[in-house]
């Protein structure tokens, strides 16, 4: 079936998409080069359609995604590629759209950045089963493994997730992650916690909008081609200063920091980015720190001795990426000693945790701090 991708009522390119997979069969013309997704590249008049189809399938959910097989059962589609045209490809992340060639629409008019969306999707992925629903939803095109939905309160769009596991941990690390930026002075996407059926979820107002879009650090390191001897967090650093990126390595470093310190495991390059104004093109600096639940050793066994971390995106350990930060110099060590409190109150909260798996959380915690300090002083 033919469709046109749009971004806002710019019309980019037209494309056959298989019905049956879901995936790009061809690209017939290339209207706007410049509104072609970054990431994507556009030489000699060819379009990289690999790269396409990996943009566009990653506008869907997951097949990680905790219960879709049963949500999939639920609504009858055979794959959550299918559930993408269902909304027209619409997100709460950017302008980026599909528009069926026979169908004339309006993004100003259907975007859900200023409309209301199904609740439907959303209840149906919580586990709720309806006789009748709508899948017009920015659900359809939300990423990640944890259970998530989008909600409209009090006229703002906000992201509710949950969590995972035993101790139900994610709700918890994102608030003691923000409160950690907070003391970092570096911008940030502020999460509270809310009990629904007596489990913890993290809710969180959308920082974009229709006029600010995120482009993740995977498609700005995409859109340039690395050379062979350059490392991938030096050519991401070169690439964010391509497009206009102010001062990138230091706010690479604020973020490498921030994970060495929560001990996060998932900062991979598709949970950072940049902004840019969706209207101009203008990159607008690097996006609030977001997404990180998988953290303080929450996939650890409460015995379990600690001496390094796996991490990503720019090393498999966090001693290994830590030695990426070069200046440290407004580093303030006894504001990390002085969170230990806040997080032991934050996690007084969460009825997941015995108080054995709290001190096991403090005192590696602790240990980072440390280890961190050991590294700034030389």
């Amino acid at each position: 079936m033919l469709y046109e991708l749009k971004h806002k009522n710019i019309s980019v390119l037209e494309m056959d998409i298989d019905e049956d997979t879901g995936a790009i069969l061809k690209v017939n013309e290339v209207y706007e080069p410049s509104h072609i997704p970054m990431g994507i590249r556009f030489e000699h008049n060819i379009i990289d359609r690999k790269a396409l189809n990996h943009w566009f399938m990653g506008r869907s959910i997951p097949a990680s995604r905790e219960n879709i097989a049963q949500v999939l059962e639920v609504i009858g589609e055979p794959s959550t590629r299918h559930l993408i045209s269902k909304c027209y490809g619409l997100s709460l992340s950017d302008c980026y759209w599909i528009c069926p060639k026979s169908v004339e629409l309006d993004f100003d008019n259907i975007n859900f950045f200023e409309h209301e969306f199904s609740k439907d999707m959303g209840e149906i992925l919580f586990g709720n089963n309806l006789e009748d629903f709508s899948l017009v939803s920015p659900d359809n095109t939300s990423d990640g493994w944890l259970k998530k939905k989008w909600i409209i309160k009090n006229g703002e769009r906000y992201l509710v997730k949950g969590a995972s596991g035993v101790y139900k941990q994610e709700p918890f690390n994102e608030k003691i992650a923000s409160i950690i930026c907070k003391k970092m002075d570096i911008s940030y996407v502020d999460y509270e916690i809310e009990f629904i059926d007596r489990m913890p979820y993290s809710i969180c107002k959308n920082f974009l909008s229709k006029d600010v879009e995120l482009i993740s650090a995977w498609s700005v390191y995409s859109q340039f081609k690395k050379p062979n001897q350059v490392s991938p967090y030096e050519h991401l650093v070169s690439c964010y200063e391509k497009i206009g990126v102010k001062n990138p390595r230091y706010s690479l470093e604020q973020m490498i920091i921030l994970d060495f310190l929560i001990g996060n495991t998932d900062r991979h390059m598709n949970n950072f980015g940049v902004v840019r104004n969706s209207n101009t093109l203008e990159i607008l600096g690097v996006a609030p720190i977001f997404d990180s639940g998988t953290s303080l050793f929450m996939s650890m066994s409460t015995r379990q001795s600690i001496d390094d971390l796996e991490s990503k995106p720019f090393a498999k350990t966090h001693q290994k990426q830590i030695a990426l930060v070069e200046n440290m110099t407004k580093l303030n060590i006894a504001v990390f000693k002085e969170c230990k409190k806040e997080i032991d109150n934050i996690l007084s909260e969460n009825p997941f945790m015995d108080r054995e798996r709290k001190n096991f959380v403090l005192e590696n915690y602790e240990k980072q701090v440390y280890a961190l300090e050991r590294f700034f002083s030389g």
